[in-house]
């Protein structure tokens, strides 16, 4: 019995492409299956079936073509695939995993490095944020009572400003009026540790008069001296520029806050934006509460402070009364700071002027922890004394007294992310 000839294949069969002779031996190339993916179209003949006429599919290659071998089925090569189909993945090869982490590393590194190399710049700037956000309340209130939002700012900023200056011109002066006179009474401080028997039979023993004079005469006191007055210029050079820089960029974040505000809900996924909305105004307004309601403590404290004592005739009463004022924002401590400060110059002038100045500060203190504090900030923010005290300590350990001043609203923005959102999803699993 004979073949069955191509063109009498049935239609379910498929037609071997015709060989071609090549020195490697014969040769035969795949038949490319059907672009159409959802089946042939009615009436067409099936992958490697009879064509309509009954010849069979075959492929044709020109005449004097040579065919290269790495053509063959095993390569994969279709009109699909013309470069072979692809290799394994390398993604479980031990070298990338090994490389890919590295470059992680390296990355992590990166930007540790590049955030301790901007930190004052970043510490500068939440500052400044921390201060928008305060004065927010202030620029609010002046809206209401139909104040264009730029007049408002400007109004609020000029306040702050004035406060610095009055500042100044009340320390300023009394300072340099000190200095100058301790200079002047120098050489009778020292006449007067002379005539003191202490002192003398001190000196006696261990000529230690002999020894300070041999000091500041040498080259090394001048050099310290040159050396100290320099590191205090460039402290009060970096201070002012600080203050500068600060005080700039509360004026720029104060006047963008409300799109700063809506550029950072639009990060949200919408399904989720109108509660972080909420908890996020909600933030805002616990943060300049808790400014608004430090101010007005720190306020009361220093008219406290000037009326007392002028009263007891303590010379710079307005100075010590900013100075106290100012020290009291410091959670904790700040008080004590700035009592003790007061107390002893009230010691300078009588030793009962500066008992009956430690007797006021401790019973003001009393008043200020139990009874004005909480009355100002009990419509402001909630925070528990433990999370106050842990907060202040904290934020003081981490970044000084900025810390210390950001670590109670803070605390008051992870105790209400803690109430609003953690809590709940606990409960529900």
């Amino acid at each position: 019995m004979g073949g069955v000839p191509a063109s009498s294949a049935g239609a379910g069969e498929s037609a071997p492409p015709e060989p071609i002779l090549t020195s490697a031996g014969p040769l035969v190339l795949p038949v490319a299956p059907p672009a159409d993916l959802d089946g042939p179209a009615p009436g067409a003949p099936a992958p490697g079936g009879p064509a309509p006429g009954g010849s069979a599919s075959t492929v044709t290659v020109s005449p004097g073509a040579a065919a290269s071998p790495d053509a063959a089925p095993s390569s994969g090569i279709t009109p699909n695939l013309p470069f072979g189909r692809p290799g394994r993945s390398m993604s479980n090869n031990p070298f990338v995993f090994g490389f890919t982490a590295a470059l992680g590393v390296l990355t992590a590194w990166w930007l540790v490095q590049a955030i301790a190399t901007a930190s004052s710049v970043l510490v500068l700037i939440v500052v400044s944020l921390f201060l928008a956000i305060g004065l927010n309340p202030a620029v609010e209130v002046l809206q209401r009572r139909n104040v264009p939002r730029v007049w408002a700012i400007t109004l609020v900023f000029l306040g702050v400003i004035l406060v610095f200056v009055v500042f100044g011109l009340a320390v300023v002066p009394p300072l340099t009026t000190q200095s100058t006179q301790f200079v002047e009474q120098l050489p009778q401080y020292v006449q007067e540790l002379q005539n003191n028997p202490v002192i003398r039979d001190l000196d006696q023993r261990f000529q230690l008069l002999e020894k300070l004079q041999t000091y500041v005469t040498s080259g090394d006191f001048g050099t310290q001296m040159f050396g100290g007055v320099l590191g205090i210029g460039s402290v009060l050079i970096g201070a002012v520029f600080n203050s500068l820089t600060v005080l700039v960029l509360t004026l720029y974040l104060l006047g963008s806050l409300k799109s700063l505000k809506k550029l950072a809900y639009r990060l949200v996924p919408r399904s989720r934006r109108v509660r972080t909305t909420l908890i996020g105004d909600q933030i805002i307004d616990s943060i300049g509460g808790y400014v608004a309601g430090n101010l007005i403590i720190s306020l009361i404290a220093g008219v406290t402070t000037f009326i007392f004592l002028s009263i007891m005739q303590v010379p710079y009463a307005l100075a010590l009364s900013l100075i106290v004022a100012i020290t009291d924002l410091i959670p904790l401590v700040g008080a004590f700071i700035g009592a003790g400060i007061a107390s002893l110059v009230g010691f300078f002038v009588s030793p009962t002027v500066g008992i009956v100045c430690i007797v006021f500060f401790t019973i003001y203190q009393q008043i200020e922890n139990y009874w004005i504090a909480p009355t100002v900030m009990k419509s402001s923010v909630d925070v528990p004394p433990l999370a106050t005290i842990v907060g202040a300590l904290l934020g003081g350990a981490l970044l000084g007294v900025v810390g210390a001043l950001l670590g109670i609203p803070i605390a008051a923005a992870v105790l209400l992310i803690l109430r609003e959102v953690v809590l709940p999803r606990q409960e529900r699993t």
